[in-house]
């Protein structure tokens, strides 16, 4: 079990807290919803967070595999619904890098990132769009 704290700093902006860590990640209203925009927002991290667990996974399934992934990454994008507010899509591109694949390989990874537990958990409305490099 993780634990985390979430406080509110005022202006429109959060701490949060890894319990376990000290970690700490700010997030700020975005511009268009009357904040600063100074750091994540909440649905920047609920965006992102899908392409960190992807890559989690893959390195996970990489490594079991024998497999070097290393400087892989992810180029996310996230499309808001103006009513009600909320996320609508998520467009993550991910772009290989470290080894040739086999199309085996390649599958294998597909299929890790497409089972992360972000991905299994965002609610189906939300339309997730993957591309690879």
């Amino acid at each position: 079990m993780t634990k985390m704290q979430v406080s509110y700093l005022g202006n429109l902006r959060t701490e949060a807290v890894h319990l376990d860590s000290g970690t700490k990640i700010l997030t700020d209203a975005p511009k268009d919803n009357q904040g600063q925009g100074e750091a994540f927002s909440p649905t920047d991290l609920l965006a992102s967070s899908l392409a960190s667990c992807m890559l989690t996974i893959m390195g996970i399934r990489a490594r079991t595999h024998q497999i070097k992934i290393e400087g892989t990454s992810c180029a996310v994008e996230k499309i808001m619904q103006a009513s009600p507010r909320k996320v609508a899509e998520i467009k993550v591109t991910v772009k290989l890098q470290g080894q040739t694949l086999s199309a085996e390989q390649l599958k294998m990874l597909e299929e890790a990132a497409l089972t992360c537990p972000v991905f299994l958990s965002l609610d189906p409305a939300i339309k997730k769009t993957i591309h690879w490099e």
